[in-house]
This record gives C-alpha cells, structure tokens and sequence, in this order.
C-alpha cells in the first residue's frame, strides 16, 4: 500500500472523504481573491514514560486528529482547524479562512497529483515495536547501567518517548504529497552526591525509526555519558570570566548555531528586515572556512522531512559557504513574498497552526584540523564540551549559553573542569571570530527541539570542534 493510500485511509476514509472532497475545499476557497490556499490532515498517536526512582511515576498516551485549511493573499495568512473531519464543518472551515478576501476568482477544482519523493526513514509505526513490559524494562535497564557505574549516583531520572505521524497536504497548485514520520527518544538524568555537594548530568537519542535502535550497548553508553558529565562537575571549580579564547565541543554544542544564527537565516525575519542577515546575501559574513548547511535528507535524523508541511520536497540547503551568506530558509508564504523558491522548510506543530519558515538538521562542516590540535593551539581559554539552556535575541543576534561540561585549558592541554560558566556574545560577529575548524564535524544525539512563535518541532544541530577568539566568558570564580 502507498503512502498517499495510508493516508487516505486513515485520514479520509472513515468518514468518507476522499481526494476529491479536498479538491472541492481548495475550490471554494479560491472562490475569493486569494494568491493560494492548501489543506492540511494529521493523525498523530503519542506516548511517554518516565522512571524516577526506581517506579514509573508517569505515562501519557493520546491521539490527535484534525485538518487545517489555510489561504494567503499578500502578506496575509488565514487558518481555520478542525477535528472532526465531516463535510459540513470542512465547508464552514473553507468558508472561515476564505472570509478574508472578497469574490474575485473562478473557484476551479485544481487538478491534484502527487509526485514520488524519495523517503528518508521508513515509515513504520514505533510505538507497537515493544510492549508495555519490555518498555518499562528499558527504561528500568537504563536505570541500573547508571546506578552500576558509581555509588555517588543518588538519583536517576529516565523517560522513553515515541510518536507516529500521518500527514497529508494538497495545495490549489494541485501539489498533493504525503508523509509518514515516526520519532523515539530516550533521556537519562543523573544526581550524584560527594561531600555535601550535588551535581547531575544528562544524556540521551532518538530519531526517525522504532524502539529497535535503543540497544543495551547505546543504553550502557547514555547512562555513561550522564554519570561522567554528573562525576566530573562533582570535581570542577568555580569558572574563569573575561575575554577569551573558547573551544566549542562537536555535536550538541551546534545548538549555539542553531539559536544564535540559524534562526537568522529564516526567510520570514530577513523578509521583514529583522534579522542581522537581511539582506546580506553575497556578503562576507563569517570566517574563511566556515560552511553551514540545513539538510533534511539526512537518513533517520530527528530534523529530517521527505515533504515539509506544506508538500514541498525536503532539500540540503547551503546557507552560509566558506563565510558567504548564500541564501536563506524559505517557507511558500515568505519565498512568494521576496520572488524566490521555498527550499523545504516550511513547518508546523499541527493542522492547528499556520506554517512558517523552519530549520531541520542545521550544521557546519568540518575542516581540516582535528580537536587534539585545536585545543593545543590555546594558550589560556575555555573549552565548552557540552550546553545547556541558553536565550537568543534573533533580532541582534545576541546570545547567553550555559555550559554543562566544560574545561580550563592552559598551555594548549586540559587543567580541570569547571563550573558555571556562561557564552556571551553575539552570533553574526560570533562568525567573524572563528579561527580554527575541526575535521570531526558530528551531528547530536536525536533530541533538539525548537521552538518558535509558541510552535516546537524536532530538529538535528551539529558542528565540529571550533575555536572562537575573543567571546565574553561570564564565570563564578572570585
């Protein structure tokens, strides 16, 4: 069975809609003045567990199902939403979003075809990949590899996530696409305790495919990584602050970039000239060497799309390129504004939200020196392995990151772990200041998310080891 029929069936069918019926809905809007107009069907099933002490103290599970109409004219966007899929609440919806304009055009059905893309994960429901008890026990597994590794680990928190979606859009150009997504994730939390002081640590990973993936090996590796991180913060001192050399760790750390320039480079910001990158394309905006690309082909990644939410075609897009601004992520709203092409990046959280310009997986490529050297290179400076929370301005580009591991490195080698430290700077002149690119450029585990104007969708971060010289370390040492 294909997907367009999956989805027709589990969509459409049941209450006897059909690809005709959506054919009709983008009729009767286009009755009205309007530049376009789409559909939007989602069926999602969800579920999540968490351990704490030893007990599964909590558990959700719930189906959402509901299809958006949405119609643009200029600037404006018009959503209606409902969750009950019949043709009367269908009409008055179509009525709803179409209300905005006034009559002007023939209200022609568009002639819909769906067009083969290819597939980036399979499309296999996650959630009956194990059962109830093999569920509990991965997570009570987890539990115990956390636990075996130290008597200091005082408190373990554990949760295992996993999500199917079904999704389905039909556009009045008559683009007709479907997709078929699941996602897992598994998170681990640690406390340890030492001599009256307390410290946690945290891990975890997840992406496009089953319960399957969360092998006892990668468990046994998530809990390391959060008892060493908790371990080592047990040992670190009060951080340095001034002025100085930093080393950013590969991998999550690209969560920086994500924040403090990815969400510059979003069509909508750099269409209304509130972002720091509008209108710089061909400009010289970050240090020879540095390459940023946001690609949701990747195979099974957290961020990864076939179609975005608006059935366009996800892409590898090449945003920034040895330092020159190459373009922008564009969603059909934005790129029909500034006379481009939407590059696959049009998203949103359900059918009850209006789609925007999004990233998937965002990252920089890595260059031609490995980390060993790169942190040898340093004289006096901090080497922030793993983050935190942080805060951006999107509109400055001014950002505040907190490390959850990191180094002081003095005469190019590792002293010892501190504490408390904080990045601040600005992202577009953050570029500026990239001096030295590790070849180990990697992905993160599988749990970003972000969030945007209330929406939070998954996506993928990811750099190489980089140095950045003359960013603002805010510390607690006295």
């Amino acid at each position: 069975m294909s997907m367009l029929d999956i989805a027709s069936k589990t969509l459409l069918s049941p209450t006897g809609l059909g690809i005709p019926d959506l054919q009709k809905l983008l009729a009767r809007i286009h009755e009205h003045s309007v530049d376009y107009a789409d559909v939007y069907a989602e069926y999602v099933r969800q579920e999540s567990w968490a351990l704490e002490e030893g007990i599964v103290k909590s558990g959700s599970f719930h189906i959402e199902q509901g299809l958006g109409l949405r119609a643009i004219q200029g600037e404006k966007s018009a959503l209606a939403y409902v969750e009950t899929l019949n043709w009367d609440d269908l009409s008055k919806a179509a009525d709803t979003v179409r209300s905005m304009t006034h009559r002007g055009q023939t209200g022609c059905a568009p002639i819909l075809q769906s067009k083969s893309v290819p597939a980036y994960y399979a499309g296999t429901d996650p959630l009956p990949s194990l059962s109830e008890a093999e569920k509990v026990a991965l997570l009570e597994k987890l539990e115990s590899y956390a636990r075996q590794r130290d008597p200091r680990v005082t408190q373990v928190m554990a949760s295992l996530s996993g999500s199917y979606q079904i999704m389905l859009v039909a556009g009045s150009d008559g683009r007709l696409g479907t997709d078929i997504r699941p996602l897992v994730r598994v998170s681990i939390q640690v406390i340890a305790e030492s001599n009256g002081r307390r410290e946690q640590g945290s891990s975890g990973g997840g992406g496009r495919f089953d319960y399957a993936y969360f092998s006892s090996e990668r468990l046994q590796q998530y809990a390391k990584e959060a008892v060493d991180q908790a371990l080592l913060n047990l040992e670190a001192r009060p951080a340095p602050a001034g002025i100085m050399s930093v080393v950013l760790g590969a991998g999550w750390p690209g969560v920086l970039l994500h924040e403090a320039v990815g969400h510059g480079l979003e069509g909508d910001f750099n269409r209304k000239g509130s972002s720091a990158f509008a209108g710089r394309i061909g400009e010289q905006v970050a240090s020879k060497g540095v390459t940023v690309v946001d690609d949701g082909t990747l195979p099974d990644r957290r961020g990864s799309l076939s179609i975005d939410d608006e059935g366009n075609a996800s892409q590898r897009n090449i945003l920034i390129e040895d330092g020159v601004l190459k373009s922008y992520l564009q969603d059909e709203l934005n790129s029909r504004l500034m006379k481009t092409k939407p590059t696959g990046n049009g998203r949103r959280e359900s059918f009850a939200h209006l789609p925007m310009p999004r990233m998937t997986n965002t990252l920089m490529l890595g260059g031609d020196l490995s980390p060993e050297e790169i942190i040898a290179s340093v004289d006096k400076g901090l080497y922030a392995v793993n983050f935190g929370g942080g805060q951006v301005d999107i509109t400055s580009g001014k950002f505040v990151f907190s490390a959850s591991e990191a180094w002081w490195v003095e005469g190019g080698k590792l002293q010892y772990p501190v504490k408390g430290a904080t990045l601040i700077g600005n992202g577009p002149d953050a570029l500026t200041r990239i001096t030295h690119i590790g070849n180990n450029s990697t992905l993160d585990s599988g749990v970003g998310v972000c969030g945007k104007e209330g929406q939070s969708v998954p996506v993928g971060v990811g750099q190489p080891t980089l140095r950045i010289e003359g960013l603002t370390v805010g510390g607690t040492a006295g």
